[in-house]
């Protein structure tokens, strides 16, 4: 019962935490209103019309499978994103000699616009999956990596220190000492990426691709249906939201969890 009542305390808590992301999100909402108001329906829909266009489309298209397919196609290259480049990044900051020869080539795929990516992608790969989810990829991978990399060459000495007079294994050694300070440097870079996969994804589909957010975003600019590209970017927002608040968050909160003592 007392752990119960812990957990629960923990999850008011939590939600309580949340009051100031819901005040920005309320003034949003109004300075959208009102630029609805100047502006008109064609140029800005207000969020009532963008909410209505969107539950429209969900009930009467096959809005349903876009979503999925979407968030399949970001969620392959997000997730690939942050493994590889996470674990790259680490061991690369364990080394000095590593971090410089993989420098170079990290500058090269950050240097190369993300709209060249997908058409590259798109000749190697067409019409396919595969398209979105390698544009994710290669555009995520260098920030995720020089993020790890950097946290692991900013861990602290004297931590380390510690770690070999007690005789902790490698395994302790890494997820007690080293994960919980590299998860600072990596949590920032993982909410970056994400939000940078869905921008690629969405591109992708709208520039080369027949299903997806981004497709039908496509089909509402030819109709000039202001008010569905709106609701589809709702959509957007709102599944970043829930991933970051449900998901990426609570993970953050439970490795940091060493400062709260």
């Amino acid at each position: 019962m007392q752990n119960l009542n812990k957990i629960f305390a923990n999850i008011l808590t939590y939600l309580w935490s949340g009051w100031g992301g819901a005040a920005s999100l309320f003034l949003l909402l109004a300075l959208w209103e009102y630029g609805h108001l100047q502006m008109g329906s064609l140029i800005l829909p207000s969020p009532k019309q963008s909410v209505t266009a969107l539950f429209y489309a969900i009930a009467h298209e096959d809005a349903i499978y876009d979503i999925i397919i979407t968030c399949k196609r970001a969620f392959y290259g997000f997730g690939a994103g942050v493994l590889l480049a996470s674990a790259s990044g680490i061991l690369a900051g364990t080394s000095m000699t590593v971090s410089m020869a993989l420098r170079p080539i990290v500058t090269f795929i950050m240097g190369v616009p993300p709209i060249a990516w997908i058409v590259l992608a798109l000749m190697w790969f067409g019409d396919d999956d595969m398209t979105a989810a390698f544009t994710v990829f290669v555009v995520v991978f260098p920030i995720i990596f020089a993020s790890a990399m950097q946290g692991m060459r900013m861990r602290s000495a004297e931590l380390d220190e510690m770690a070999d007079i007690y005789q902790l294994s490698l395994w302790q050694k890494f997820f007690h000492i080293h994960m919980p300070q590299i998860i600072s440097y990596l949590f920032p870079a993982w909410i970056v990426a994400l939000g940078m996969s869905w921008k690629i994804v969405v591109m992708a589909e709208l520039l080369g691709t027949e299903h997806g957010i981004g497709a039908a975003m496509a089909m509402a600019r030819v109709n000039i249906d202001t008010a569905a590209t709106m609701g589809w970017i709702l959509m957007i927002i709102f599944i970043l939201l829930m991933i970051e608040y449900l998901f990426l968050e609570p993970i953050k909160r439970y490795v940091e969890r060493w400062k709260m003592l």
